[in-house]
């Protein structure tokens, strides 16, 4: 089985980037995205309502990597520290070598490639570092911009999943993305 340690905690770099870990100073940030309606759109889970609740999701964020069941890192661009995404690795399954990849940025940033460059850098971490064996990315079938995103880092699709959740009263379709570590 997969032995997973997140600690020390590992910074990557890209040609642009710098992905750290995120800090409570990044709270402001962090409610920036949690709280829009039009980043929160594609993401079943409730809008962060207040500072506290930023803080909050922090916590939860440090306890996944403190407990090596899940990473995230924020996306800074290398010449300013301020947070301008996270991404990270979610609901990894060790028996099964897989995990989810998990991203969003601020609308200031998007389309500009930025999503593109720290997916080919979390996916390489994935596959060298924490030997996994597969990624998927889990997506609404309306957002086009995440699957033009994951069918550009050579992601496939594998499933589409009819009303297989329920948030907020309705039934919601998932689509399945992946990609195999060819090492």
């Amino acid at each position: 089985m997969l032995e997973i340690n997140f600690l020390p905690f590992p910074n990557l770099e890209t040609g642009r980037l710098y992905l750290r870990r995120v800090v409570k100073e990044d709270v402001n940030e962090i409610f920036a995205l949690r709280s829009n309606q039009e980043i929160m759109k594609y993401i079943p889970r409730p809008l962060v309502k207040t500072l506290e609740d930023a803080l909050a999701h922090i916590a939860m964020i440090d306890e996944k990597i403190e407990n090596n069941e899940g990473i995230n890192w924020a996306i800074t661009l290398k010449n300013s520290s301020k947070l301008i995404g996270i991404i990270g690795h979610y609901r990894i399954k060790p028996e099964h070598y897989r995990a989810e990849i998990g991203y969003m940025l601020l609308p200031d940033y998007q389309g500009k490639g930025i999503i593109s460059e720290a997916i080919m850098e979390v996916v390489n971490y994935g596959f060298k570092v924490m030997n996994l064996h597969s990624i998927e990315a889990i997506i609404d079938p309306d957002n086009f911009a995440s699957e033009r995103v994951l069918l550009k880092n050579g992601f496939v699709k594998e499933a589409h999943l009819k009303e297989n959740e329920c948030f907020e009263g309705r039934f919601l379709d998932t689509v399945i993305y992946s990609i195999l570590n060819q090492s």
